[in-house]
């Protein structure tokens, strides 16, 4: 019996690549992943801060820990939702170095977070300021939402709405903002602050806070003309 030899027909390569589609967008391009990745990071925090207090575990905190932690962990929520809110715009409009940033800022400040909670569980603390006032910590009492460096509710729709280079200089100059009263309230922790590993963590928060000041503000002036 003859076996017929296979024909391969010509395959019109653009025929295919029309069917395929195009290519999948990068993970870190959908904003559920980085919801996920958001919380697994802040997991890790909270276990990292439940587990590895140095030789304050146990010990209880002063007002100034406690009212630190608590108004802080509030401060890097908005930091992380304007973080979340320029990623999800499309990459191909927006600066990379800065989408970069808006990561980092997003993975640092959630890890941040999660060892905020494990420190306050420790002291036998609430995770949460559940009184409305921040800062009487300082002597210097507001409402939460008006902490030093807080964006109002008409920025943060005027971010969500803004595209292309005027989303980057709103984000930078928001988040500049920010930085900037997130290092108002750690310089202040990192002076009166009773426990060693709290002092030690708001002049962490304080130096990188400064340190991606300058980067964003770099990058923005990198991404104009």
């Amino acid at each position: 019996m003859r076996m017929e030899a296979d024909v391969q027909e010509p395959v019109d390569e653009s025929s295919r690549d029309a069917d395929a589609g195009p290519p999948p967008a990068p993970w870190w391009h959908s904003p559920w992943r980085l919801l996920v990745l958001g919380a697994a990071v802040l997991f890790l925090g909270l276990a990292a801060g439940y587990a590895f207090f140095g030789g304050d575990r146990g010990s209880s905190g002063s007002t100034v820990d406690v009212g630190f932690l608590q108004d802080m962990r509030a401060h890097h929520d908005q930091a992380v939702s304007m973080a979340f809110t320029y990623l999800e715009k499309p990459a191909s409009e927006q600066d990379p170095v800065l989408r970069s940033i808006a990561k980092t800022i997003i993975a640092d400040q959630q890890f941040e977070n999660g060892y905020m909670v494990g420190l306050l569980l420790d002291m036998g603390a609430d995770p949460a300021n559940e009184t409305g006032q921040a800062m009487a910590w300082m002597d210097q009492p507001v409402p939460l939402e008006r902490m030093p460096g807080m964006a109002t509710e008409a920025q943060l729709d005027e971010l969500q709405a803004a595209t292309r280079a005027a989303a980057d200089a709103l984000f930078v100059e928001l988040m500049a903002a920010h930085h900037e009263g997130g290092i108002h309230m750690a310089e202040h922790a990192a002076e009166h602050g009773s426990r060693a590993d709290v002092r030690s963590l708001a002049e962490r928060m304080a130096a990188n806070q400064r340190g991606e000041i300058v980067d964003l503000r770099n990058a923005l002036a990198r991404a104009q003309p």
